[in-house]
């Protein structure tokens, strides 16, 4: 799944031009950065901080102002701010940060952009952070994780957005999207799809029992925004816990349907975190094919789906909480 920092639909509601640049893709290590600890802990999940022993990143800056309309129109870079140079200066704020958040480096090294650059009207920082495993090792009492080798993981990973903007001589921070990405799940049985339109055009069959494979991002925000950064690790939102909030709930709800499945998922989010604003999903259907179900009991033989495969889009705020 990709993200855009500003859709088509944006652009063309609005009369102020497209015009920024920046660097993407910057990859940045931290060792033995500031724990994240005293969070607060939910039913759906054991996660409770983190060592950040080792922190990683993949960092997208943008930079926005009227000072850079002359290197489109007349060639003129006198204003440019190299990308190359926003990299060595993500890199350098890698060791400069005392935080513990994704969300808190991108809106320390946004305010430390600006505050470098006072010609550069408003900046976009976002990041997918990049997860990594404690291996086990032998201990005194069996098998504990090490807190000196890591596995490069290819599970969910955290992301997060912020936008800061100059407001007079003051810097304004309203903005932000936090998330989890490339959560993956199957569940094996306990999932229908039925009830829907039967025309000319229907050949699924409908299924009153199927295995469901899911792909899904979850994005959510504050209704204050100095929230995400972690400074009250209570207030703070960790991508982990939303994580595990969708796999409980996937286990617990017979859904007839993805779109029911991400609005159970948003209303426990919603219901765990008063101090979100909204929540939003991308899924994805990679639901495999029954091949056989003429076996004893619950088991099938299942292969791959074809392509296309379907997928849902969804936002929900506090209204939807109510309402129940």
């Amino acid at each position: 799944m990709s993200y855009s920092n500003e859709t088509d639909a944006e652009q063309r509601g609005t009369d102020r031009r497209t015009m920024n640049y920046g660097k993407e893709k910057i990859a940045v290590y931290r060792t033995y950065a500031n724990p994240l600890e005293d969070v607060r802990t939910i039913p759906e999940s054991s996660f409770d901080g983190r060592d950040n022993i080792l922190f990683g990143l993949e960092v997208r800056v943008q930079f926005e102002g009227e000072e850079f309309l002359p290197s489109f129109s007349e060639a003129d870079n006198t204003t440019v701010v190299a990308t190359d140079s926003m990299k060595n200066f993500v890199l350098h704020q890698a060791g400069e940060y005392e935080g513990a958040t994704a969300e808190g480096f991108l809106h320390f090294v946004g305010t430390e952009f600006l505050e470098t650059y006072p010609h550069v009207e408003a900046v976009k920082m976002s990041a997918i952070e990049y997860p990594f495993d404690e291996r086990p090792v032998p201990g005194e009492d069996g098998f504990e994780p090490s807190d000196l080798v890591f596995r490069v993981s290819d599970d969910e990973s955290a992301f997060g957005e912020v936008s800061l903007e100059r407001d007079g001589d003051e810097l304004r921070f309203e903005e932000q999207t936090s998330g989890v990405t490339e959560i993956e799940l199957v569940k094996v049985k306990e999932n229908s799809f039925t009830g829907y339109v039967q025309d000319e055009y229907t050949t699924l069959p409908e299924r009153e029992d199927r295995a469901l494979y899911i792909a899904l991002d979850v994005f959510w925000t504050y209704a204050d925004p100095e929230d995400a950064l972690g400074d009250d690790p209570q207030r703070y939102v960790p991508a982990e816990q939303v994580r595990d909030i969708a796999h409980v709930v996937f286990h617990e709800v017979n859904s007839n349907s993805i779109q029911d499945l991400i609005y159970q998922i948003g209303l426990r989010v919603l219901e765990r975190y008063p101090q979100l604003e909204s929540v939003s999903f991308e899924a994805n259907n990679r639901t495999w094919i029954e091949v056989r179900d003429d076996l004893e009991g619950d088991a099938k033989v299942l292969r791959e789906p074809p392509r296309p495969t379907g997928y849902q889009q969804f936002s929900m705020d506090r209204s939807d909480l109510e309402e129940q």
